[in-house]
């Protein structure tokens, strides 16, 4: 049997008649018998009774091939191709060498799923593979040891890298951000572990202090890493030297908040300095001052909510009152429930003072704690406390409670830039600009690199694994800013018109979040989301059954979101 196709043309049109025949002989003669019209049937499938009628045998994928492995793909290229779009490889050595490989697979582990040394070593063994990474770059065999030598070798080269990003994202003149954070560590045996202020709520663990620069818009520079008893004010020096000789810039507005730059610091490390200038602002004890001194008087802020002012004693500087309304409501109530809460407690150990059974008695030990209390809630300032031995009394101290409230909403910010360099407004703005650090370390520590707990016990090892971080989130910063179009990243943040008023996000981020629809009317995405969704582009190993034949790759074909982010990151699969 075989299929029989005709073509006929009437009229300037052409008709194909695909029959199902069967051809015999009688006698000499070859016969042809139709046993049916086909004409009907799609085109696929007539060519397939063809072929099966010509001998060919046709089986099902699952019995001619086997997928072997599927590794995910998409979310690798992503990072690995703004990596090496930044070109990072060549910023940390010039010479291709394995150890510059596995600094960029950990610094894109770091980014795709945080965790041990240990645990990314099993994340690139080809046993466990858990993406196409370790294919990338070459480096499946690694185990962990490995990736403490490659730490080993990356550590030196930090003057080098920042050297290389400041020169990228710094000039002379530019505004440079610094702020610290600390970071709690796990262990005792690093000598850079030291108990401290835990910015972490983790008062009985010992830490380290990081300290980062940033350019205006908040793409890390350079990265320290202190002692964890080191006082913020200490590490601006080094910061200046920094600057000044390793990167070579002169002239620079360093802007920190007051915590950093204090008054101190500013008369010994910034003054002296010739070419340094600076922002920060003053702390409450010293806005209380200028109110007494009548050089800060709340009737500024009838008509505006910023004025420049003086003071004898802030000579050649300069002082921008500002005074958020916003801002003060929210001191207010926080006042108020700290307050309260105080209260609440202290009234307890008033109850236990005066218990039938077992009453705490005692000057020392009723002192002790109310003042467990009291620096609990950081409100002993605002109480008037009478202690007895046999009991206690307690007030709200309301003067003190409303000379601070007088002062809600109020902040003064501190410069020694010229007005014809930067106008009180843009100097407001400046400071502001602290909250990128804010947000990096926030990025860093907690929403998506987990800097912490550092488990490391040699200093060259944690400050390695803090720079690992660092170039982390250098590449997550700008792989957010190339597809904010897709995230609910504000693209084009509202400019507003005053300074101390609360910032706005702009009518196309407004109206992402609330369509969850992009422009191109894709979902809207947070960037790990986005980076989940790529994950799902596979490179499937696909074998088949036929034992002489070679395996092959697919890649799984982008969906249309997909697709786009590739596309704006200008990485091809």
């Amino acid at each position: 049997m075989h299929v029989a196709t005709t073509r006929r043309h009437y009229k300037g049109k052409t008709y194909e008649t695909h029959l199902l025949r069967r051809t015999y002989r009688e006698g000499a003669k070859v016969k042809h018998q139709t046993l049916g019209n086909l004409s009907h049937l799609p085109a696929p499938i007539i060519d397939l009774i063809r072929r099966s009628l010509a001998g060919e045998t046709f089986v099902p994928p699952e019995a001619a091939f086997e997928i072997v492995r599927s590794r995910p793909h998409g979310h690798v290229a992503a990072i690995l191709g703004m990596w090496r779009g930044l070109k990072l490889d060549a910023l940390i050595d010039d010479a291709p060498s394995r150890q510059r490989d596995l600094v960029a697979a950990m610094v894109v582990e770091r980014i795709l799923e945080p965790r041990s040394k240990l645990a990314t070593a099993r994340a690139l063994n080809e046993e466990t593979l858990h993406s196409t990474l370790s294919e990338m770059l070459d480096v499946a065999a690694a185990d962990e040891d490995e990736l403490y030598e490659a730490m080993d070798w990356l550590q030196p080269r930090q003057e080098r890298i920042e050297r290389a990003l400041a020169k990228q994202h710094l000039s002379e003149g530019t505004l440079v951000l610094y702020d610290l954070t600390s970071v709690y560590f796990e262990g005792r045996h690093c000598p850079l572990a030291k108990l401290g202020h835990s910015r972490d709520d983790k008062g009985g663990k010992l830490q380290i202090v990081v300290g980062l620069l940033t350019n205006r818009d908040g793409c890390p520079i350079a990265v320290e890493v202190f002692e964890g008893n080191t006082g913020d004010p200490k590490t601006v020096a080094g910061q200046i030297t920094k600057i000044r000789e390793r990167f070579g810039i002169q002239r620079v507005v360093l802007v920190g908040d007051r915590g950093v730059l204090t008054s101190a610091r500013i008369r010994e490390d910034l003054k002296p300095a010739e070419g340094i200038d600076w922002i920060t602002a003053l702390r409450a004890p010293s806005i209380q001052q200028l109110v007494e001194s009548g050089s800060l008087q709340m009737g500024l802020f009838d008509e505006k909510d910023l004025a420049e002012i003086s003071d004898p004693a802030y000579p050649g500087e300069r002082l921008i009152a500002c005074k958020n309304p916003i801002l003060a409501e929210e001191r207010a109530r926080k006042r108020e429930d700290l307050l309260k809460a105080t209260e609440k407690e202290l009234a307890q150990v008033a109850a236990a003072t005066q218990r039938p059974k077992r009453p705490l008695r005692g000057a020392s030990a009723i002192g002790l704690r109310v003042g467990r209390v009291l620096g609990h809630f950081k409100m002993a300032k605002h109480f008037q406390i009478r202690i007895e031995d046999n009991g206690f009394h307690y007030q709200r101290d309301q003067k003190r409670i409303d000379e601070e409230s007088a002062l809600d909403g109020i902040y003064v910010i501190r410069t020694s830039v010229l007005p014809d360099k930067l106008s009180s407004s843009d100097t407001v703005r400046c400071y502001k600009r602290l909250s990128a650090v804010e947000r990096a370390f926030r990025s860093v520590k907690t929403v998506d690199l987990k800097i912490r707990p550092v488990h490391h016990r040699l200093e060259k090892r944690v400050r390695a694994h803090v720079l690992l971080c660092m170039l982390a989130y250098y590449v997550e910063w700008h792989i957010r800013r190339v597809l904010a179009p897709l995230l609910f990243d504000d693209e084009q943040p509202t400019a507003m018109p005053s300074p101390v008023a609360p910032a706005e996000r702009s009518k196309g981020a407004l109206q992402k979040a609330h369509s969850k629809r992009t422009t191109d009317q894709f979902p809207v995405q947070s960037f790990q989301s986005l980076l989940a969704d790529l994950a799902t582009i596979v490179k499937n190993r696909v074998q088949p059954r036929d034992a002489a034949a070679a395996a092959f790759d697919i890649i799984t074909t982008p969906t249309p979101l997909q697709q786009r982010a590739l596309q704006l990151l200008n990485v091809r699969l």
